[in-house]
């Protein structure tokens, strides 16, 4: 160790006082000595606490005891204390760096991406086996009892339609191996949403009204959108999706505060908007297994999306007037900018269903 040959001019606190002291400080041999009027005394740096150093702030160091030495000139200090055999930590170098803190921001923000690309659907997953089927079916029930009382109302379908139809997809889903089916339940309602199909956690899948007289009741057509529903309750997308939402909730309440701030709900709008793209891509992929295990061609799906398509662009035009009006140009430009917006990267980022052109490309491969 180096013995610095000036001493450096201090003020010293023995720590039972505001009171000053001017001194000078001595550093041989591993040991900090302060000499001044009436004081002497000494104790081996590595006894001594020495606060992290900042670019601009007061040093200071110190004793076991309470006293505290300080001095102002910092690049003195810090020119007296290297060549005093005092180092700092790597990390208090490292603060001291715009290189390892731009490093340091980078590599946090990779391990924040991780976890939700990969470490959160991961953990999800066991969490959810480890849940209860018992805990699905409450859930579901408790959410078919919000939405009754909410978007849905009695199916008008008549009782011999819908046992139809529940035969019919039940015929069709035959063929699959035993045990290979979740336990399910098909109902029926009318909504106030249009042609639609969901399923609850625990098994139960809803049909609307809307969507049977979309696809005019055909049960092959039909039998695939329950496909891609079962998808959902094999996968227990439903409870998944509720795990990953409190997870995120909480990383973002953890990282950014203030959970009514928009920052502190980015996380999870984007997290939720990419794991239910995956759901819907696992739950398409399983429809594809259903459907050619039902010898029914995938193909049925993408007329599907082509009458839901229709349907769309049909109320689109409702709502902006008649069909041969003058705005009808402009509403179908309208139409089609917002499917390139859902295309876009940006708009892929906040849509929580991947594209249709995405998705009718998929069932066109799988028909092949």
């Amino acid at each position: 160790m180096d013995v610095p040959d000036t001493p450096l001019s201090a003020l010293y606190f023995d720590g039972t006082s505001a009171r000053g002291h001017a001194v000078q400080l001595h550093l041989r041999q591993g040991v900090l000595r302060v000499l001044g009027d009436g004081i002497d005394r000494s104790a081996p740096i590595a006894r001594m606490q020495w606060p992290e150093r900042t670019r601009h702030g007061m040093r200071i160091a110190h004793f076991p005891d309470g006293g505290t030495v300080q001095c102002s000139d910092v690049q003195a200090w810090d020119q007296w204390s290297l060549a005093g055999g005092h180092s700092e930590s790597w990390i208090v170098t490292a603060q001291q760096s715009w290189r390892w803190v731009g490093a340091s921001v980078l590599a946090l923000l990779m391990v924040l991406v991780s976890i939700q690309l990969w470490g959160l659907p991961a953990a999800s997953r066991y969490v959810v086996a480890a849940t209860p089927l018992t805990v699905d079916s409450a859930l579901g029930e408790t959410t078919l009892a919000a939405i009754d009382q909410t978007w849905m109302g009695p199916s008008k379908l008549s009782e011999e339609e819908q046992n139809r139809l529940r035969a019919a997809i039940a015929r069709n889903l035959a063929p699959l191996p035993a045990g290979t089916l979740p336990e399910w339940k098909l109902l029926f309602r009318q909504s106030h949403i249009g042609p639609n199909a969901f399923a609850l956690p625990g098994g139960t899948m809803i049909l609307t009204d809307e969507m049977v007289e979309l696809v005019q009741g055909d049960d092959k057509v039909l039998t695939a959108v329950i496909g891609h529903e079962l998808g959902h309750v094999q996968h227990r997308h439903g409870m998944r999706m509720v795990v990953q939402s409190a997870v995120l909730g909480s990383l973002g309440a953890v990282l950014f505060g203030d959970f009514s701030t928009v920052l502190a709900t980015m996380p999870i709008l984007l997290g939720q908007a990419q794991y239910s793209r995956d759901a819907e891509r696992e739950a398409d992929a399983y429809a594809v297994h259903v459907l050619k295990a039902a010898s029914i061609s995938p193909a049925v799906m993408v007329s599907m999306f082509e009458r839901l398509q229709q349907y769309q662009q049909d109320q689109a035009d409702k709502k902006k007037g008649a069909s041969d009006t003058p705005g009808t140009a402009a509403t179908r430009q309208e139409k089609t900018d917002a499917n390139e917006e859902e295309d876009s990267p940006l708009g892929m980022a906040f849509s929580s269903h991947p594209a249709d052109a995405e998705r009718i490309r998929f069932f066109k491969d799988a028909a092949q």
